[in-house]
């Protein structure tokens, strides 16, 4: 999510501005959605506790979310890409893929487009936003967090395998720690190592995603923009206060998260058949488990009946339990796409 809460929360409140401040719930179990630049050179960061950021920064302002005024502040900047493309694929609030191969205004090159988006962003709505600008959504992603704050950068066609070549394979989508740790044991480091690398290899070592890195390596991303994603899953999930350490206890707060599941998938109007379930431990260990039925799972009744199988296996008797989730998924229906060249927004900090 980038600094995009927390640029909302200077630009509306002026005491803020130039300070280091934090967007999330102020409490012992509050976590970090959003901090903003002067935080971040503190080593704050999102999805850290709130707690360990106030030791990192004594000086942390945090700031209760704003959900409302940042959904509204997103829809005011897709009614900015709509006067360029219909084309265009949300990520998150802040962040989207504009196909703009075909343009409204019928502007030759992306990058001017870039800018226009840009300018507009700093005049309507008093942000800044960095675009990355390339022929594929995985070069157009990369650019686009390469000068933040208010970056614009394009990776053009001619010089894209060598800018891959000197790419750390930590920049490349679905590189996350672990899949690096492999990586590096079997001595591969750069998009030029990665590119020594047979397509045998990799499939052999990463499964499916061993063709996706073989064709990342030579420049090779064919997913479209998909101006209508495909929702893949509808969940929710409740951090306490106190350890749970009881069956009974996770059962008790799990009817009341099948209850507000149950309202999403009626907002979302999703269907699925799979139910899973997250348990963060309180040493933070994270386990998951599933089940799949027939029928499509949509009632809370349901919910969680399916979720007192799922809760045996979890072993919270023996491990307490400080987070439960639950998501539904394995949607029954799908939708179409659509396809072209990519531009990528997020936004930053307005100072």
């Amino acid at each position: 999510m980038d600094a995009f809460f927390a640029s909302v929360e200077q630009r509306d409140n002026p005491q803020l501005r130039g300070r280091p401040i934090a967007v999330g719930h102020d409490g012992p179990r509050g976590v970090v959605a959003t901090a903003s630049y002067e935080a971040r050179q503190w080593g704050v960061h999102s999805a850290m506790s709130v707690a360990m950021a106030k030791r990192l920064c004594p000086n942390l302002i945090v700031v209760e979310g704003r959900y409302a005024t940042y959904k509204e502040v997103s829809a005011q900047m897709h009614q900015i890409f709509h006067e360029y493309t219909d084309i265009i694929e949300p990520i998150s609030l802040d962040e989207a893929f504009l196909d703009v191969t075909e343009n409204k205004p019928n502007i030759a090159l992306a990058v001017d487009i870039a800018r226009e988006i840009k300018e507009k962003i700093r005049t309507r709505l008093n942000l800044t936003a960095s675009a990355g600008i390339s022929y594929c959504k995985l070069l157009a992603k990369i650019a686009s967090d390469m000068r933040k704050p208010d970056g614009l950068t394009t990776i053009h066609p001619e010089r894209a395998l060598s800018f891959i070549a000197q790419l750390k394979v930590e920049k490349f989508w679905g590189v996350g720690p672990r899949t690096a740790e492999q990586m590096h044991n079997l001595n591969i480091f750069t998009g030029a190592d990665l590119r020594k690398c047979s397509l045998q290899l990799l499939t052999h070592q990463f499964g499916k995603m061993g063709a996706l890195f073989y064709n990342y390596a030579r420049g090779i991303d064919n997913r479209p923009v998909q101006p209508y994603r495909v929702r893949k899953s509808v969940g929710c999930e409740q951090t306490f206060l106190h350890d749970i350490s009881s069956t009974s206890e996770a059962i008790d707060e799990l009817s009341n998260l099948s209850v507000e599941l149950e309202k999403r998938l009626n907002k979302a109007n999703f269907s699925g058949t799979t139910l899973t379930l997250k348990a963060k431990h309180s040493d933070f260990t994270q386990h998951t488990r599933s089940i799949t039925v027939a029928q499509p799972i949509r009632t809370a009744t349901k919910i969680l009946t399916l979720s007192k199988l799922l809760i045996d296996n979890i072993g919270v008797e023996t491990n307490a339990v400080r987070l439960l989730g639950l998501s539904v998924s394995n949607p029954i229906e799908q939708n179409n796409t659509a396809h072209g060249i990519q531009l990528e927004m997020d936004f930053s900090d307005n100072e």
